[in-house]
């Protein structure tokens, strides 16, 4: 047992000035948890020197020390709660071999079993963390325990499948890059990690780009990270072989409190609204805040506002306080007009349209649909580049995106000013009347918006893979809260690709993992139908 170093409390605290000031001192020392084949897991326990006001679990398989130590431990603990922070299996000190959530229903089953021998638990405990620390969480929500009183999931997966080929293309930047953190993650010395992070967006570019997939991406794993060419082979939804990689149980059967915690530029978004949806529609109880965050700026930006809205969250459903209610179900951050308290998430329907016309504009009326289509020649040698966007790297969010507009294998479609101010809030919508010459494409769509300089940022993005299909296509773009302001233009634009968040369509059908040759595609866009819906906010629910 040692005491917690204070230095670093001090330092956060002042930060982060909204949280509750710190109630106590507090000590740290080491357990060993077993699992039920034997296998054993190492945890830190923080430990109040004054009164308790609850237990916190939190799995997690980036190890005990800097940043997780400090946000889910120290922070929980200076406030009066016990944290069990523990290592998920074959990470940091855990035993076994670590598999990409393959094991945490288990090991967070067992888990929960240890807690309830030991001689200091009071016969309850909450959740907390983010990213991966969350799929731990609906791993164990999906037969929660009775002790289990209250959950914080902040940016958390419940199905690996839907963000790795949801959009029917894998999504490579995010895992590729995902499974080179894991394979560097411990090298010793320390420093040696620390350079694999600093180096690893290049690296993984470089490795984006070779062909095939499956050989490019083991070229720079190595050794580690023997899960990857697994998740490339297995591109279909129903495939057996996600099912202990998702875990829609928790959102069907949970009856837990669970606060969710997300970014509109954050990978996991759609999972984090679909997650809200389906425990409300089920009567559950759920409160929901999205910022104007990327997944990254969870630990930073929002780092401030999420402890504070988590702490308030358990006080309420775990320490049983009744001083600081959630003040509204939904919090959001709308883009020119700041946070704001809703009593839902019911935003409207993608039902304002605004058409594609020739020549490049776009327009509330459709143009005559006899008017000659757009066309442009998506090479999968030479995509068009990944420039912000929901990513699970530190490269995306919002972004000067220009450079995308002058390219000649992507189409543009930009508004006159607008003359007032349009607020928007939930999903948009492109229709196109598409087709190519191959059976095998990618559709990308985004929504940019242009100040008055002409500066154009990247506001919500779609993606789809088409196979063998001519007419009409619907996408679903990414949820927004936004005010264009007036002055501003709207601009959309559409291509081939995406690259290297989505592998690129080789054009040839063959499977992913092994394809090697490619065909250029030739894409055409007919006028008269193709255009753009926006949700218009009506801020039903609205608490002025």
């Amino acid at each position: 047992m040692k005491t917690a170093p204070r230095l670093a409390d001090v330092v956060l605290n002042r930060a982060l000035r909204r949280l509750p000031a710190p109630t106590t001192g507090y000590t740290v020392r080491r357990e060993r948890i077993e699992m039920r084949d034997g296998v054993a897991l190492t945890a830190d326990h923080y430990q109040p020197t004054g009164e308790v006001g609850g237990t916190l679990l939190v799995r997690c398989p980036y190890g005990r020390g800097f940043p997780f130590a400090l946000v889910f431990g120290r922070m929980y603990a200076a406030r009066g709660y016990r944290v069990i922070l523990q290592s998920v299996r074959g990470t940091f000190g855990s035993a076994g071999v670590f598999e990409p959530m393959v094991n945490e229903a288990a090991d967070g089953a067992d888990t929960v079993a240890w807690l309830r021998t030991q001689p200091w638990f009071t016969g309850s405990f909450g959740t907390i963390g983010l990213s991966y620390l969350g799929f731990t969480q609906w791993a164990l929500l999906a037969d929660p325990p009775p002790e289990l009183a209250a959950s914080v999931i902040t940016v958390g997966p419940h199905d690996l499948y839907q963000s790795t080929w949801g959009a029917g293309s894998f999504a490579l930047n995010d895992f590729l890059g995902w499974s080179h953190l894991m394979a560097h993650q411990e090298d010793r010395p320390r420093i040696r990690a620390g350079v694999h992070q600093l180096t690893a967006q290049r690296k993984v570019k470089r490795a984006a780009a070779g062909r095939p997939l499956g050989a490019a991406g083991r070229k720079l794993l190595g050794d580690g990270s023997a899960w990857y060419e697994s998740w490339v082979e297995h591109p279909d939804a129903d495939d057996p072989f996600w099912d202990v990689l998702r875990h829609p149980a928790a959102l069907e059967q949970s009856r837990v409190p669970v606060l969710l915690l997300g970014g509109w530029q954050d990978l996991f978004l759609d999972q984090t609204l679909a997650q809200y949806r389906a425990l409300r529609d089920r009567g559950a109880e759920v409160a929901m805040t999205i910022g104007p965050w990327t997944h990254n700026q969870m630990l930073t930006a929002g780092l401030g506002l999420v402890t504070a809205e988590s702490l308030q969250w358990l006080d309420t459903h775990l320490r049983g306080s009744t001083t600081t209610p959630r003040p509204s179900r939904v919090r959001i951050f709308t883009a020119g007009r700041g946070w704001e308290d809703r009593s839902d998430w019911a935003p409207a329907d993608a039902a304002c349209p605004w058409y594609l016309q020739p020549g490049g504009t776009l327009a509330a009326t459709a143009p005559d649909a006899a008017a000659p289509p757009a066309t442009f020649r998506f090479d999968p040698r030479d995509p068009p580049p990944t420039i912000g966007g929901r990513l699970l790297s530190a490269a995306g969010g919002y972004r000067n995106d220009s450079r995308l507009h002058r390219r000649a294998d992507m189409l543009s479609f930009t508004s006159a000013a607008l003359t007032e101010d349009l607020d928007v809030c939930g999903v948009p919508v492109l229709e196109l009347d598409h087709s190519s010459d191959t059976g095998h494409v990618d559709l990308f769509v985004r929504v940019s918006e242009l100040d008055a300089r002409g500066r154009s940022v990247n506001v919500t993005d779609g993606y789809r893979r088409l196979r063998q299909h001519t007419g009409p296509v619907r996408i679903e773009l990414d949820a927004l809260a936004r005010r264009f302001p007036a002055g501003s233009r709207i601009r959309v634009l559409i291509g081939g690709g995406n690259h290297p968040r989505y592998a690129a369509n080789p054009g040839t059908g063959e499977a992913p993992i092994s394809a090697t040759r490619v065909q250029p595609a030739t894409h055409t866009l007919r006028f008269g139908r193709s255009r753009l819906l926006l949700p218009a906010d009506r801020g039903d629910g609205l608490d002025q």
